[in-house]
């Protein structure tokens, strides 16, 4: 069963993440959301990416994660292909969070042009310390771009965890909406986005965020190694 609803209209590819469940980072999901996005950019002018009612994204599925070095490795290599291919997507991506987003979810939020949330009882952040892991490079370079600086320790050393109100403050979201409101404002800044000249969209994205991009591709490997040193 696909764990996503991918509708096209007026040139936006509208995703929909929706496993049931916390819509957690697991293999077939990542595979589905590549093939979503190299649909969206084959024939769309810019995409929105959403989560189920609450929950956003969980980030990485802790049980492939927890379950042999090797397994977590393949998910986090692909799981690094995908937030690297949204964060240089050649055309606007828009996040709508519908809820919570921890860990690889959080960095998806990060990965997006413009960030929507909404208020509600909902924890959005990287808490790998505080579960006893090191945050990758992966994840502390795309906080690094996107979170404020005053709020960087915070957000990555310490584990501090924020409500809607507080992601906006440091950087996770860049606007609250109303519930009810969120996936038309999403597509409204998809279409705005949309409307500026593709191809200097595209190479400025590039310019801005190309090298971050390679450095993380440089460094996986080392770190991979370096937080699943059995892999």
């Amino acid at each position: 069963m696909s764990t996503l609803s991918v509708v096209v209209e007026d040139g936006v590819t509208v995703v929909r993440m929706d496993d049931g469940k916390a819509n957690a980072l697991s293999m077939q999901l990542l595979q589905e959301l590549l093939a979503a996005l190299t649909d969206a950019e084959a024939r769309s002018s810019a995409l929105v990416l959403m989560g189920r009612p609450e929950r956003f994204c969980a980030g990485f599925d802790l049980k492939v994660m927890m379950s042999s070095p090797e397994a977590a490795t393949g998910l986090l290599r692909r799981g690094t292909e995908l937030l690297m291919r949204l964060y240089g997507s050649p055309i606007p991506v828009v996040a709508a969070c519908t809820g919570h987003a921890l860990a690889g979810g959080a960095l998806v939020l990060c990965t997006a042009d413009v960030r929507l949330g909404i208020d509600g009882p909902y924890r959005i952040g990287l808490n790998e310390v505080s579960i006893g892991l090191p945050v990758p490079i992966l994840a502390l370079e795309l906080a690094r771009a996107r979170v404020q600086p005053m709020a960087l320790t915070a957000a990555t050393l310490f584990s501090e965890i924020y409500d809607p109100a507080g992601a906006e403050r440091v950087g996770f979201l860049d606007q609250r909406v109303p519930a009810e409101a969120l996936l038309a404002q999403a597509t409204a800044h998809a279409r705005r986005l949309a409307a500026l000249p593709a191809q200097a969209y595209a190479a400025t994205k590039t310019r801005l965020r190309g090298p971050t991009i390679a450095h993380i591709w440089q460094t996986l490997e080392q770190d991979l190694a370096a937080i699943l040193p059995g892999k």
